[in-house]
């Protein structure tokens, strides 16, 4: 861990970002002075943020809390007082003014500070100076919709001041910070072990996923053999989750490894470097688990996509059938038709009342047009036969 430092005065150093804030924006930062000769035009500086995105601020000494400012300039000006102190600031979706506020007094790196206030940053670690700026994708499982809620949280970890930075509705740092605060040996170790806790919040938070994402492969298994037709768009949903999970959970493999490389350079606590070796490997095992989900669905996909096609063939298979079978009934009733039109043909011919017609008054005009009518039927009759339409 790096050898605690007492806190400059804020540096009146201006970057380019820092002209985008509101021309309004006056001296009175929050910390009491100008910084500047009487009479001398102060420069510009963010305005008193609203406290209204402060979650929780506080002032902790040897993993004591001392104090739990109000606002952010409060919080300021009791860090100034206390060079020994610790700042832990949590805000939730904080606006640019409260981030310009932050930059200045804690001189963070314009461009880490450009990344807080626009959420959808992939995971990554980033150290300026002695400033890290993590990017975490937090995740929940929400039971009622069976999805998966994404969260995103940045970190800015100083040598006396820790800063999260909450875009969503997870992770909830509560149980952190209270977590921390019921070990104040552990916490005493400064903004690295606070890193670390949210870290390992950040992990721990993966594993009811985890289980909720395997009830849902498990319950898709079932509907696909059980031929469910909607189950082809949970497939297809939860596979855009695991998409997302990956996203969330992969680059976190690297960044772990990234800090456990650090650990001689910055002279890392030995029980803090046990904390994050545990949490490199539950990363680990998370992201292998996340991996196997997808690859599993895409194999659940490729089954369910054969059973659809097994079933349209065979649905195809009965409808030629029964086609085949309308068929040959029509043939049968077609031939009968046939059979039953001839004597008809010759009845209706010889009952029309004409006087003159042949064969009208022959005596046997009558056996003859019977035996007629016998001849063609039985000559259709083994004609269609022959054909197999009988």
């Amino acid at each position: 861990m790096a050898e605690r430092r007492a806190r400059p005065v804020p540096s009146t150093k201006r970057h380019g970002w820092r002209r985008t804030a509101p021309a309004k924006a006056s001296s009175a930062s929050g910390n009491g002075k100008s910084g500047h000769p009487e009479g001398t035009p102060a420069s510009p500086s963010p305005a008193p943020p609203d406290a209204a995105s402060v979650v929780q601020a506080a002032l902790y000494r040897d993993g004591v809390r001392v104090a739990t400012p109000a606002t952010l300039a409060d919080t300021f000006r009791e860090l100034r007082e206390q060079p020994d102190g610790m700042a832990w600031i949590g805000l939730a979706r904080p606006t640019e003014t409260e981030l310009l506020s932050l930059a200045a007094e804690f001189d963070l790196h314009e461009l880490a500070v450009e990344d807080a206030m626009e959420a959808h940053q992939r995971p990554k670690l980033e150290r300026y100076g002695e400033t890290l700026f993590v990017v975490l994708r937090a995740a929940r499982y929400l039971d009622a919709p069976e999805e998966v809620d994404f969260g995103e949280l940045h970190v800015f970890v100083g040598p006396d001041f820790v800063i999260t930075v909450r875009h969503g509705a997870a992770p909830d740092l509560t149980a952190v910070r209270r977590r921390m605060e019921e070990s104040p040996e552990l916490l005493k170790l400064g903004p690295e072990a606070v890193l670390y806790a949210i870290l390992d919040a950040v992990v721990d938070g993966y594993a009811p996923v985890v289980a909720g994402v395997q009830n849902d492969i498990d319950e898709i298994e079932t509907e696909v053999f059980g031929g469910d037709p909607a189950v082809s768009r949970r497939i297809y949903e939860l596979s855009r989750e695991m998409v997302e999970f990956q996203r969330a959970t992969r680059p976190l493999v690297a960044m772990l490894h990234s800090l456990m490389a650090g650990f001689a350079k910055y002279r890392t606590d030995e029980e803090l470097q046990r904390y994050l070796r545990d949490v490199a490997d539950h990363v680990t095992h998370t992201s292998e688990r996340v991996d196997g989900f997808r690859q599993a669905l895409t194999d659940i996909l490729t089954v369910n996509s054969t059973l659809v096609t097994q079933q349209q063939n065979a649905e195809m298979r009965a409808l030629a059938e029964a086609g085949f079978e309308q068929n040959e009934e029509i043939k049968k009733i077609s031939s009968w038709a046939a059979i039953l039109f001839a004597p008809t043909l010759v009845g209706t011919i010889y009952g029309m009342n004409f006087d003159e017609m042949p064969e009208l008054h022959w005596a046997f005009g009558y056996p003859f047009a019977i035996g007629l009518m016998a001849v063609v039927c039985v000559s259709l009759y083994f004609i269609f036969k022959r054909r197999d339409w009988l």
